[in-house]
C-alpha cells in the first residue's frame, strides 16, 4: 500500500503534520471540511510539502522524525529545504556569488598581506 507524509500550514503559520493512504486532494478536502479533528478549528488548509513512500511503516517512521523536529531549527530547515529554498543565494535574485559571502579581499581577488 502507497502511503502519503504531508505537511499542512493554515492562515495562521500552525502546521499539521500526517500521513494517509488516500490521495492527497482527498485528504486535504476532509480536513478543510472540518472531518479531521486535529485540523477542524485551523480551516482552511493548503500544503506545504508532500512525499509517497512504499508501505505505512516507512511513511509512519518518517512522520514520526518531522514530528520531532516541530518547531524546531530541523523542522525550519526542512521546510525551506522542501519549499526549495536557497534564502535568496541564486543567480536569479543577483547573487554574484552562491553560498557564503566572501570577503572583501576574495571579491578583489587580493591577498590580505597586500
Amino acid at each position: 500500500m502507497n502511503c502519503l507524509l504531508y505537511i499542512l500550514e493554515n492562515e495562521k503559520g500552525r502546521h499539521y503534520i500526517g500521513i494517509t493512504g488516500l490521495g492527497m486532494d482527498e485528504r486535504l478536502k476532509k480536513h478543510n471540511k472540518g472531518g479531521v479533528l486535529s485540523t477542524k478549528f485551523g480551516r482552511p488548509w493548503r500544503v506545504l510539502y508532500h512525499e509517497e513512500y512504499y508501505n505505512y511503516k516507512t511513511a509512519r517512521e518518517q512522520e514520526k522524525k518531522v514530528k520531532s523536529w516541530h518547531c524546531g531549527n530541523a523542522f525550519n530547515k526542512f521546510l525551506r529545504t522542501a519549499a526549495g529554498s536557497s534564502n535568496g543565494r541564486t543567480a536569479a535574485f543577483g547573487a554574484a556569488n552562491l553560498g557564503s559571502n566572501p570577503s572583501p579581499a576574495a571579491v578583489r581577488g587580493k591577498s590580505l598581506a597586500g
